[in-house]
């Protein structure tokens, strides 16, 4: 019976949500352009006209060629190419997957992990606490940058090796949100009747406590996503990231920057811009959310 009550309740906070959501017109512009870029992604094969990493279609004469030139395979470079004949227009399209991949995929590993260590840190309190957040503070008193480089330099470079070291960067801020909310729903008198009907330690943080901490874990979530993609441009930017062989927008952004002052500004340009649309776009909708699973802050 409480499940059938349940059900049409939990449809009208989340219609609720929704509706508060929208009525932000910056945040609504936001979540249209991550979904345009996602889109953009996911169907690059499709979309772009040539295969940037296939060496079989690249010409080494459509090298640095100003936007709106034509290829030697008879298609149009709206946004030029780079310094080996690669059409930006298709480079940034699959240098998307590669960031949004990054980002996205070390944020959800990062997040169960942090989400763990911080609940059992909240719930069992005393010296477990104690150990576990004197780690949590000795990571983030450390330059995300530099722990991300010196992982970095110890593991290699690949799309593999800069998702261990930005789940490593990320873990500790998900950890300290979620045991500061786990404190506050663990001395609330349900947790306190979970536990004198003899539930175990695992089904009482995971069922009672978990779900009540999710709300800031989520805008957390978009400002680290946002966050994991700018650090894997730096570091491939600063060449100890992802390979030549492996697109992203931080390799685009860093093979047109010996390029900048003769002139061949586009190299750079057209990939940095849609790396700041994707940041500013997941940025506006942490925001929205922040305020909306908050209605304090919205006042």
């Amino acid at each position: 019976m409480s499940d059938v009550v349940a059900t049409p309740r939990a449809k009208g906070e989340f219609a609720r949500f929704v509706d508060r959501f929208l009525e932000d017109r910056v945040a609504v512009f936001g979540l249209g352009l991550i979904t345009l870029i996602v889109l953009l992604a996911v169907f690059a094969p499709l979309i772009a006209p040539q295969n940037p990493y296939d060496l079989a279609k690249v010409d080494i004469m459509d090298s640095r060629q100003p936007p709106g030139s034509k290829s030697m395979d008879g298609f149009t470079m709206w946004l030029g190419s780079d310094g080996v004949g690669r059409d930006l227009w298709s480079g940034i399209l699959y240098g998307l997957r590669i960031s949004l991949m990054v980002g996205l995929l070390s944020g959800l590993i990062a997040a169960t992990i942090g989400l763990c260590i911080g609940l059992i840190a909240a719930y069992f309190g005393g010296r477990i606490e104690n150990v576990i957040m004197r780690i949590v503070d000795l990571q983030l008193s450390l330059p995300s940058v530099l722990v991300a480089l010196i992982l970095v330099a110890l593991l290699g470079k690949g799309v593999d090796k800069i998702i261990i070291a930005l789940i490593v960067v990320q873990w500790a801020y998900y950890a300290r949100t979620v045991r500061g909310s786990a404190l506050v729903e663990r001395r609330k008198e349900y947790v306190e009747a979970a536990r004198s009907l003899g539930l175990s330690h695992t089904r009482t943080m995971l069922k009672h406590i978990l779900p009540n901490c999710l709300a800031p874990v989520i805008v957390i979530a978009t400002v680290q996503t946002a966050h994991a993609i700018s650090l894997e441009a730096t570091l491939s930017f600063l060449g100890v990231g992802l390979p030549q062989t492996e697109p992203s927008l931080g390799v685009l952004i860093s093979n047109g920057f010996q390029y900048m002052l003769s002139g061949k500004y586009w190299i750079s340009f057209f990939p940095g811009v849609a790396l700041l649309l994707t940041i500013v776009g997941i940025n506006l909708v942490g925001d929205r959310l922040r305020d909306v699973l908050n209605p304090r802050l919205e006042k």
